[in-house]
């Protein structure tokens, strides 16, 4: 379904509630109300030298970040992750030579030291793929030879190539953090199903459900939904990033 003029970048996106072929892969999903896809431009090279102006700012379901929609002076129209502070009628720019304005986008190795930036690019020319939340922030740190320094929402500095694009300031919707559920009937409409305790179920359906009365864990050790260890030496294993942080997000954590 296509809706007005911005032609295939705003469709009804299917629901599938977590399963494949009916079998439940993913827990917690169900039903929830229709909403539209809105295609967000987070590979901000594709408009690069042409100027835009923020049109509207609006909200995405599909996310908890504002976005704008921005017309370029070529024709086209693109929605945006919207930083905090963008207003409408602001010109934006994406550029090599770009001013460090808000809204704007440039390389990392065009961006002063201390600037608060969002939508880092991994890989250069692969587009924002990082730090897009609501109220997300990141802190250019520093610079060395071949790599950027970069201070993520977590506490983390991480390397990154300087060829790598990011777009300037905070991004906007920060009071996020403080809105309150409520009732669970949001949630639900949000797609979101319960989250059931495993001693609350049944044997067949968690490990550590089951038992007369009352029972704990049990069962030698804590485990998921699937007999896999919960706590502990769990499988989680190493990032091929982990070689590119600087300093961990825990103290006293160095690589």
């Amino acid at each position: 379904m296509i809706i007005g003029s911005l032609s295939k970048r705003r469709f009804v996106l299917k629901k599938h509630s977590g399963r494949s072929k009916g079998k439940v892969t993913v827990r917690h999903q169900g039903g929830r109300n229709k909403r539209f896809f809105r295609e967000i431009d987070f590979n901000r090279h594709i408009k690069e030298g042409v100027q835009g102006t923020v049109v509207a700012i609006e909200v995405d379901p599909n996310r908890n970040a504002r976005i704008a929609l921005v017309h370029y002076t070529d024709g086209d129209k693109r929605y945006i992750i919207a930083p905090n502070g963008l207003k409408i009628g602001q010109k934006v720019m994406a550029s090599e030579n770009a001013s460090l304005e808000i809204g704007n986008a440039t390389a990392l190795s065009k961006i002063i030291i201390g600037t608060q930036i969002h939508n880092i690019e991994i890989s250069p020319n692969k587009g924002g793929q990082i730090v897009r939340g609501a109220g997300s922030v990141a802190i250019l740190q520093g610079k060395e030879d071949y790599y950027v320094l970069v201070k993520m929402p977590s506490g983390e500095i991480k390397r990154f190539n300087p060829q790598s694009w990011a777009s300037i300031g905070q991004v906007g919707n920060i009071e996020v953090a403080n809105q309150r559920i409520r009732k669970a009937g949001i949630n639900i409409r949000r797609g979101i199903r319960p989250t059931v305790r495993g001693v609350a179920q049944d044997p067949h359906s968690h490990p550590h459900g089951g038992g007369e009365g009352r029972s704990g864990v049990g069962l030698k050790y804590p485990k998921t939904p699937w007999g896999k260890p919960a706590v502990g030496k769990t499988r989680r294993h190493g990032k091929y990033s982990d070689k590119l942080v600087v300093s961990g997000r825990k103290l006293g954590k160095h690589h």
